[in-house]
């Protein structure tokens, strides 16, 4: 990925930050370091042995989280717009899908954000969700032990 600047006049229209005021989005740039990212890049992986502690935030393009053999896109109006690995369960990689630019917020600064009240609630929430119904499909679609007998 190679290091990108982020606008305000942009960062205002991208979904995620639309509720946010001029001195939040400024706070926002001020903590955060956005990335441009051609298509097929690895922006985070998650899994027992990788630490990630980042959220992850698109700003424009498409990515999709590659699970298991399968693929869930989204876009940056998406209920998939952000990406925490603590949300996640087992082994995945989140990858753009085509030129794309992403944020990159610290969970610490992710978490001051919260407490200062930004409006990012919504988003957070619809995202959980959407995580949330991903990883349960594992058991779903997994074998249990008792019906390994």
């Amino acid at each position: 990925m190679k290091a990108s600047t982020t606008y305000l006049y942009l960062l205002r229209k991208t979904p995620f930050f639309t509720a946010l005021t001029h001195e939040q989005l400024r706070w926002t740039i001020d903590h955060s370091k956005e990335w441009e990212a051609y298509a097929g890049t690895v922006v985070a992986e998650c899994g027992p042995a990788v630490s990630d502690d980042a959220n992850w935030i698109l700003l424009d393009g498409r990515w999709q989280v590659e699970r298991d053999g399968h693929t869930y896109p989204a876009g940056h109006a998406d209920p998939g717009k952000w990406f925490d690995s603590s949300e996640t369960h087992g082994s995945c990689k989140l990858v753009t899908t085509e030129h794309s630019y992403v944020m990159k917020i610290t969970r610490a600064d992710m978490n001051d954000m919260l407490m200062r009240g930004f409006g990012f609630g919504v988003h957070l929430e619809q995202g959980r969700e959407y995580y949330r119904t991903m990883f349960a499909q594992r058991s779903i679609e997994s074998p249990s032990i008792r019906d390994a007998k």
